[in-house]
């Protein structure tokens, strides 16, 4: 049976695959950097797997776990992203947002048994949180986009949503303006976030009896989405300014954090919140 404790080694064998495929991305080398990518993720998902075995549940119950997702799915999202837009630099990111949640599993590893309580066992749990980590993700990816043409690209150029603008947008590599890339995105993770918020509903039904409830962890939720929807709606503004849009997208991006984890340590949740149980056991 698969413990925590062998964890280790398929991060080390996962990222340093990933740091090969970054490499290989720098490098030009397409196939090779889609290869190592990919084992790497196979690799990391071949933990998770064993870990469900092991535990006799998915491994999504304490905070600990849903990091092991997230560092998941950061790389499934890079690697996505390079295929569509081949941008050399998104593995590199993404293997080093990845890396940091590893460290943070590794260094402050979490309890994880095979005890789960009666809320958590409703079909919904599973599928609402990874598709939640899914979603996180990519707008992880697009937040990054968003943090490079703030604060690294130079040179202006025009966005497709409207004519010649004082403010700057960069052209892609495949001539696709790269906040319109930011954009898609966004699109995706939106639709993932709504879904991962139905099926949070469908879960509060089944285990607490009503669909919403406006706890702490709700209300963040609901926030974090009007946030990002704030930021669909904006950039379809004729008049819209790109780098004030940008910054909506950081600002939602924090907003997810207090989502995710964030709330764990707001007075406001302590005890009151049906989504946080103790320290141990936190989603």
């Amino acid at each position: 049976m698969i413990s925590w404790e062998q964890f280790i080694y398929f991060a080390i064998t996962s990222v340093l695959l990933w740091a090969v495929g970054a490499w290989a991305a720098w490098k030009g080398k397409t196939g090779m950097a889609h290869t190592t990518t990919i084992a790497g993720l196979l690799v990391f998902f071949a933990f998770i797997i064993l870990m469900w075995v092991s535990l006799e549940r998915p491994p999504l119950r304490t905070m600990g776990e849903t990091r092991l997702w997230y560092s998941f799915f950061l790389p499934l999202a890079g690697i996505i992203v390079y295929t569509r837009w081949k941008y050399k630099w998104i593995l590199s990111f993404s293997t080093l947002l990845a890396l940091v949640f590893i460290c943070v599993n590794l260094f402050k590893p979490e309890i994880h048994d095979k005890t789960l309580m009666p809320a958590l066992q409703s079909p919904w749990f599973a599928p609402h949180v990874i598709v939640y980590m899914f979603a996180y993700a990519v707008l992880g990816a697009a937040t990054v986009m968003a943090i490079y043409l703030l604060f690294f690209k130079k040179e202006p150029t025009v966005s497709t949503n409207r004519p010649m603008a004082d403010e700057e947008v960069v052209a892609g590599q495949n001539g696709l303006p790269e906040l319109d890339i930011t954009d898609n995105l966004v699109y995706v993770g939106l639709a993932f976030l709504t879904i991962g918020m139905l099926f949070g509903a469908l879960w509060a039904k089944e285990a607490w009896g009503h669909y919403w409830s406006w706890d702490p962890k709700e209300t963040w939720a609901a926030i974090t989405w009007l946030a990002y929807l704030v930021y669909v709606h904006y950039r379809q503004y004729p008049r819209h300014r790109e780098r004030l849009a940008l910054w909506t997208l950081v600002i939602s991006f924090v907003l997810l954090q207090m989502c995710w984890w964030g709330i764990n340590y707001l007075p406001s949740a302590k005890g009151a919140s049906v989504h946080t149980y103790s320290m141990s056991d936190k989603k």
